[in-house]
């Protein structure tokens, strides 16, 4: 079997300005924390002798391999990316960076907020731009009803409230 895969859909390159601290944040410490902290233990690894049979020394390369390639990501990722940190000038639609709260056809409500794709967040309500609910509700205003096609099925939702600052009950 090949291990050939078809190439990912681009993703959006926008992000809060707290998504992007975060990442900032992580980066910071992968570098400055944990890439010593297993360079460290590699190298006390490696001076136990005996490469080819050490646990130890394979599972700390394995690490580091994960941490640079971590860190390579999180670089170019965060050169690319466009941090909006500013409320639309017309607030009463829905726009990235929106806290949405939408109605299904059977009255229950549900609070999104519409972010990045490296910030989504599904048990805190927070959905990807790139989403197919998402996409659906970008441009539309409090009261509008609208049709979106999920995995599952199609959904029909109704927008019953639009803020930019964190909702009261999120």
């Amino acid at each position: 079997m090949s291990r050939w895969r078809p190439a990912a859909a681009p993703s959006t390159a926008m992000i809060t300005a707290d998504g992007h601290r975060r990442l900032r944040d992580e980066l910071d410490t992968l570098w400055r924390v944990r890439r010593p902290e297993v360079v460290a233990a590699l190298a006390a690894a490696a001076a136990e002798g005996d490469r080819s049979e050490n646990a130890e020394y394979t599972y700390r390369k394995k690490q580091l391999g994960e941490i640079d390639r971590r860190l390579r990501y999180l670089t170019k990722r965060l050169e690319s990316l466009k941090v909006v940190d500013a409320a639309p000038a017309d607030t009463g639609v829905v726009y990235f960076g929106a806290w949405i709260e939408l109605e299904d056809e059977a009255g229950r409500g549900r609070l999104y907020r519409i972010v990045g794709p490296d910030e989504t967040d599904p048990q805190r309500g927070w959905i990807s731009l790139d989403s197919p609910l998402a996409r659906a509700a970008l441009g539309k205003r409090e009261g509008d009803a609208f049709e979106v096609q999920l995995p599952s099925s199609p959904a029909h939702y109704e927008i019953v409230r639009i803020a930019y600052q964190v909702p009261a009950d999120a």
